[in-house]
């Protein structure tokens, strides 16, 4: 429902510019990609850092900005999509302790690639993608472990940072 009323609200403001892209629900943690131009994700953004100021009794918590990517030429999901992952996904041990930041990001992506090609298979092969969407492989999803690393690495930051980052000036006024 928050996300419905959040993609309406968006549309209000953008009107034209569908929002694709996919909710990945797991037990103790929710990664969401979303394609649009970049005022919708940049209104997605600021929404989420008013819902993480609700403090401890927010819907969503410990929320972090991966990537944000502008001018891609073409959407990976062709529709939005919501899937839940049925049991936990693990690393092999000690895998995500020994990776850089950059390099689970980087798996993350890769992961997420991969599940935008199985989408894309599944919905060739289907009318009905959203009843098949919850048979992903395992190895497509991302890891709790990988979640936990990002989570707690300092370059990715909150919602919150994120837009205070994006408004900020890039250059220092020069005074002289």
């Amino acid at each position: 429902g928050y996300h419905r009323a959040l993609f309406e609200k968006a549309l209000e403001y953008h009107s034209g510019e569908q929002v694709s892209g996919l909710l990945l629900l797991c037990s103790s943690y929710i990664c969401h990609v979303v394609e649009s131009c970049s005022s919708t994700i940049h209104l997605i953004i600021r929404d989420l850092a008013s819902l993480q100021k609700q403090g401890p009794n927010a819907l969503l918590q410990e929320i972090k900005v991966l990537v944000v990517a502008h001018n891609i030429p073409t959407r990976l999901f062709p529709d939005w999509y919501v899937a839940m992952a049925t049991s936990p996904v693990t690393c092999p041990q000690g895998l995500t302790q020994s990776e850089s930041t950059a390099e689970v990001v980087a798996e993350c992506l890769t992961r997420l690639l991969k599940l935008a090609a199985c989408i894309q298979r599944l919905e060739d092969d289907s009318e009905d993608t959203n009843e098949n969407i919850h048979t992903f492989e395992p190895e497509l999803l991302i890891p709790a472990e990988m979640i936990n690393c990002l989570c707690n690495g300092e370059e990715c930051v909150s919602p919150e940072d994120f837009v205070r980052l994006y408004l900020s000036p890039s250059q220092p006024t020069l005074d002289s």
